[in-house]
């Protein structure tokens, strides 16, 4: 099961999260295009760092919303979605490059990322994006029950699927994130972090908010880096992964 992070979240002279530290811990390194957080020299310096690290680089793309950090949900025209998509990938892309470094997926950051799996039309904007730039770009989703749906979607457009769930977030009984505004949407106890990436690596479900118990089908985990927990948890995860 592979380990995933949200990295290079900084802008300026503002700071966000311990990125050198978790980098080591790491296989995939979700990279902020500029949007939602990151400026050109923190997308470089965290392509660089990823390299180092031998950690596989990720475009994570979001809404236009520096004020918000991407979690707002900005109703926009399909054509203008994916147009933003490709811009922020391709963005990423040219750093990449100028690097000697490779781009490997894509996944989509906050709202936009939830929008994605709520609205079809929003899913589908992406696929497009993805289709038209380099279908070759897997597309990390959530694992959900229904997968199977979007799974049949995205082969529609020649776009590979990433499954991920979240070791330090609550879930619904429908198999969703629980919005950050409820309480104890996040977690602030490694101990439930623990529990819960067990689960999921160990028996293939997880534990909802109200005690069900859901199946699901995930190729990698991921850890909030704007997160207390995320140095922690990225060691936590990796000492496991190295004693099965």
């Amino acid at each position: 099961m592979k380990i995933n992070c949200d990295m290079g979240e900084s802008f300026g002279i503002w700071s966000l999260g311990c990125d050198e530290d978790i980098m080591p811990y790491l296989d995939m390194a979700n990279i902020a295009c500029g949007m939602h957080a990151s400026d050109p020299s923190v997308m470089t310096k965290t392509v660089k760092m990823a390299k180092r690290c031998q950690v596989s680089i990720g475009a994570h793309p979001g809404y236009a919303d520096l004020q918000g950090f991407g979690r707002r949900y900005i109703p926009m025209k399909s054509s203008d979605l994916t147009a933003l998509f490709i811009y922020q990938i391709g963005a990423l892309q040219a750093i990449c490059l100028s690097e000697n470094a490779s781009l490997d997926y894509v996944k989509p950051h906050g709202a936009l990322y939830n929008a994605m799996m709520k609205d079809d039309s929003v899913f589908t904007a992406l696929l497009k994006g993805i289709q038209s730039y380099n279908a070759g770009l897997p597309l990390v989703v959530m694992a959900v029950p229904d997968f199977e749906k979007y799974q049949d979607l995205a082969a529609s457009y020649g776009v590979e699927l990433w499954f991920e769930a979240f070791v330090d977030r609550a879930y619904d009984d429908n198999g969703r994130l629980k919005p950050r505004s409820e309480p104890d949407a996040l977690y602030t106890s490694i101990g439930k972090v623990e529990k819960q990436a067990l689960q999921l690596i160990e028996q293939g479900s997880l534990t909802t908010a109200t005690g069900q118990i859901i199946p699901v089908h995930a190729d990698t985990l991921c850890i909030h880096g704007d997160s207390p927990l995320a140095l922690p948890t990225a060691k936590l995860l990796h000492d496991r992964a190295a004693c099965p």
